[in-house]
């Protein structure tokens, strides 16, 4: 890994349960002795994305990622063009919705939205990491990859969120191809416990994957008849929002109805 890496994986430390993280449990958790994490944040520092705050001096996000964040939402309003799509989604299914983007071999949450049809949701949290092998957008996204990237993924060690994580490569595989007939991915439980989900990939201009919408219950609500308004939904509206980014599924892709 070189250097420019090594700074970048450090600032996927970061989350909402931890937005503050101090020199040593930076250098426990990135696996770096601290003289190699102290260099690496300090350069960080000096370019605005990292700041101290408090009298323990820890580190959390710098104010670059402000005028980044402006300049690629104006450049590319992609997020604003995503919630109008999720709220829709959302009062359709009666269910959360939500949208992450494709970030190396994992998932990052862009935005997601709330339905008021139930007291109990499924609840988001702000840039919330998903892993490919664990949850429907990730198998979404594994299933219209490249196989070279499948294969990069599943030949890692997989880990376990729930008891009902899937981590066995010769399991996950045959989901792909099911995935690819039908156009949505499923996963129970495989992220967090008594959440069933659905997701459908989202395309760019060249019909390459970037990313994924899911829908997301309490498995007790569950029956056949949500299953089926969610899959339809999430179809439709997902292939909406590929062509709302400018994009193009694959002429394989499953049409909506």
């Amino acid at each position: 890994m070189g250097t420019t890496s090594k700074a970048l994986s450090l600032l996927e430390l970061f989350s909402r349960a931890t937005p503050e993280i101090g020199l040593s449990d930076f250098a426990r958790r990135a696996g770096m002795n601290k003289a190699t994490t102290y260099r690496l944040l300090s350069e960080l520092a000096a370019h605005g994305f990292v700041e101290q705050t408090g009298s323990g001096r820890e580190y959390r996000l710098g104010p670059a990622f402000l005028r980044l964040s402006a300049l690629r939402e104006a450049a590319v309003p992609m997020r604003e063009v995503a919630l109008g799509v999720l709220i829709d989604l959302s009062k359709a299914t009666g269910e959360t919705a939500h949208m992450s983007l494709l970030q190396g071999d994992l998932l990052t949450t862009i935005a997601y939205t709330y339905s008021d049809a139930h007291g109990t949701q499924v609840r988001m949290e702000d840039a919330e990491v998903l892993m490919l092998h664990a949850t429907s957008s990730g198998l979404a996204v594994l299933a219209f990859s490249p196989a070279e990237f499948v294969d990069q993924v599943l030949s890692k060690p997989l880990k376990a969120r729930t008891p009902d994580t899937i981590t066995d490569p010769d399991q996950i595989r045959p989901q792909l191809s099911q995935i690819r007939q039908t156009g949505f991915a499923v996963s129970v439980s495989g992220f967090e416990q008594d959440v069933h989900s659905h997701a459908v990939p989202v395309f760019d201009s060249d019909s390459a994957c970037i990313g994924a919408v899911a829908v997301a219950a309490p498995v007790a609500r569950m029956d056949d008849t949500l299953q089926t308004l969610i899959q339809t939904e999430l179809l439709s509206h997902t292939t909406r929002l590929t062509r709302l980014l400018g994009g193009f599924p694959p002429v394989q892709f499953p049409a909506a109805a």
